[in-house]
């Protein structure tokens, strides 16, 4: 059986551009120690908000090479590393493996997704968890992918051996209920892909989140669920509902840009994001700071 538990807060990890649109690899190893200070489970090298997209395979191996290598004892390395097709999806994950990767976080398949219905996902994941190194986990992200992986399917995958969990990332509670109705808890790892719904989801028995504002807040995604476990609820809740709007500006209306300026003023090392992205606005920079100051962040 590979099923592991996971409990705790993970960054996708920014991945820092210079201003020649390369990988800067000193930034991003400063990033990996900075987090590494804090009680996290773990790291995700190569989610949404890592720009994978953007990146060569060389890129991708010498950020999980340079994770692995950097991290401190005891913490997780999840890595994203679903592609569109099946081959290269078991290709890229079993070479991350070989790095030392923990786990992998595979996406959906997208491209052609009017075709990407419950039997080609259950297809399509039963393989790869078949012929990889490293346990696997579900990776729903509507927002992008345009597809949603139904809780009929989650039922079906969440028995395979080497499907540990999933990252739900739609943002909606009434499908985590739904899915958590599917799956055995104990065994499978039903993890919330957003801070938005962070303290929502600890109440309904989730332990396990991965969340872009863990980039620029570990500390205050952390306590949220310390609080949480010790019995302060309101405590908890309100220090969710605090970093609501700094979850909401970084992940969605400043985008990854604006996630990056948060870190870059938060001590971390945001760095530039990759063409053809946009850097943000010295308007957008001063909209940030006043979110993040309202927050008591700075």
């Amino acid at each position: 059986m590979s099923y592991f538990k996971i409990k705790g807060v993970i960054p996708p990890m920014v991945t820092p551009f210079n201003k020649d649109d390369e990988v800067d690899y000193d930034k991003h190893i400063f990033n990996v120690k900075k987090w590494g200070e804090y009680d996290i489970a773990g790291y995700l090298v190569l989610g949404s908000n890592s720009e994978t997209v953007y990146l060569t395979e060389e890129e991708k191996l010498n950020l999980i090479k340079l994770t692995v290598d950097n991290k401190p004892e005891g913490k997780l390395v999840m890595v994203g590393t679903g592609m569109e097709s099946t081959k290269e999806t078991i290709y890229l994950t079993n070479k991350a493996a070989e790095l030392g990767a923990d786990c992998a976080l595979i996406i959906t398949p997208h491209y052609y997704g009017e075709k990407m219905n419950d039997e080609a996902l259950i297809n399509y994941f039963t393989e790869v968890a078949d012929k990889c190194l490293i346990p696997i986990l579900i990776y729903n992200v509507t927002k992008y992918t345009h597809v949603n992986i139904s809780p009929k399917a989650v039922s079906v995958l969440s028995k395979h051996p080497n499907i540990i969990g999933m990252k739900d990332s739609s943002g909606s509670i009434p499908q985590l209920v739904s899915y958590k109705g599917v799956v055995d808890m104990n065994e499978f790892n039903l993890m919330v892909g957003t801070a938005g719904i962070w303290y929502p989801a600890l109440t309904l028995g989730v332990e396990g989140s991965v969340q872009a504002l863990v980039n620029c807040c570990p500390g205050e995604c952390v306590e949220i669920q310390k609080l949480y476990d010790n019995g302060q609820d309101q405590e908890s809740r309100e220090l969710y509902e605090r970093m609501f709007p700094v979850n909401a500006a970084v992940t969605g209306k400043y985008g990854i840009a604006g996630l990056k300026y948060a870190c870059d003023k938060l001590g971390l090392q945001g760095g530039l994001v990759r063409k053809p992205l946009l850097q943000v606005t010295e308007k957008e920079k001063e909209e940030l700071d006043n979110i993040l100051k309202v927050a008591g962040l700075i």
